[in-house]
């Protein structure tokens, strides 16, 4: 003979059982699917007064049958009710038993959480082989140097496997240069010239870059052209990034407002920074990365100059951490890309 508890648990059992898509198709009669509650309801009144262990029982049908995995299975926790009763078994157990088992819904951890854990899984992995030893760093600049601090800030914050060791300068009192002297990175001065006696000969800059042991040369506002020797020195490992989306708006004499200016007056709609790897002529080097800002109808070029200078400090320093970390492929027609740090298949 079935149990009241059996009896409840059957109907509701065989009611939810009924996907909703099966009965929004329609391919059970309206009547059926009445019949079917009315009959569970009857059902769970009859047995509510005699079965305290109700809504538990409704629970377990409700649940999936997939276990918690790593966890034992429990019985039913809820105390008899009066001294010396038994307590009922619940669950969907086949046959009357004496402890039934509670099927638990397994609870996963959230796809948020995965992506953090598989992105700090990955960064240590990166650090420990592909990135290898932290890279030494030039950054050249001849002005205010914003985007070398914004490498130096993520270097020293652990965003970029490397430290930048030089700053190499035309003009020794601009911003970068003193930025450079306060946070104790030694200043080069390049080249010699009537504003700057102090400075060195290209032979004497790739000796002083060989001394500090520089892998990758950064050029963040330098508005000198790189010497051929240097080019030869550092084959593909001198970056630089320009304020324009490239081939658009470079070459000699496009720098700082002048591009902005060349932008809006031209009726472009979009422009942004571009970071590229530097050849023998201005801005004409196989681009790595580049960022799209819009350009509105009332910009101004001080207005356009802020957007871009924000993605600026964004996408270089992303390039940057990439080329310390080896991440950077060529394609058999000599374009570069960047691999993805989480899955080694996707490049950006």
């Amino acid at each position: 003979m079935i149990r009241p508890v059996g009896r409840i648990t059957c109907a509701l059992g065989c009611l939810l059982s009924l996907s909703p898509r099966l009965l929004d198709t329609g391919r059970l009669p309206p009547s059926s699917h009445r019949a079917a509650a009315t009959a569970a309801a009857a059902t769970a009144r009859r047995g509510a007064a005699s079965t305290p262990s109700f809504p538990l029982a409704m629970e377990a049908a409700v649940a999936p049958p997939a276990l918690r995995p790593g966890r034992s299975l429990r019985t039913n926790p809820n105390p008899a009710t009066r001294p010396g009763q038994t307590p009922r078994p619940w669950g969907l157990a086949a046959n009357p038993q004496a402890n039934a088992v509670r099927c638990e819904l397994s609870r996963r951890p959230e796809p948020r959480v995965l992506i953090r854990a598989a992105a700090a899984a990955q960064q240590d992995a990166g650090d420990a082989a592909g990135a290898g030893r932290r890279k030494r760093l030039a950054v050249f600049v001849s002005g205010g140097g914003s985007n070398f601090r914004a490498i130096n800030e993520a270097a020293l914050g652990g965003t970029v496997h490397g430290d930048v060791v030089a700053l190499v300068t035309d003009k020794p009192g601009c911003g970068g240069a003193e930025h450079a002297r306060s946070n104790g990175i030694p200043v080069v001065v390049f080249p010699k010239s009537k504003s700057a006696p102090e400075g060195i000969s290209v032979a004497e800059l790739l000796d002083t870059l060989r001394g500090y042991g520089v892998d990758f040369v950064l050029l963040a506002g330098y508005l000198k052209l790189i010497p051929a020797e240097l080019i030869q020195e550092y084959p593909r490992s001198i970056l630089n990034i320009h304020p324009s989306l490239l081939p658009a708006f470079g070459g000699k004499g496009f720098y700082g407002s002048k591009v902005h200016k060349a932008v809006i007056a031209s009726g472009a709609r979009y422009s942004g920074p571009t970071v590229h790897f530097v050849d023998e002529h201005y801005d004409t080097g196989k681009t790595l990365a580049q960022r799209v800002v819009p350009v509105f109808a009332d910009d101004t070029p001080e207005l356009l100059a802020a957007r871009v200078l924000h993605e600026e400090h964004q996408v270089y320093v992303e390039a940057v951490a990439a080329l310390c970390e080896d991440r950077i492929v060529w394609r058999e027609d000599g374009v570069p890309l960047i691999k993805s740090r989480l899955n080694s298949d996707v490049y950006l």
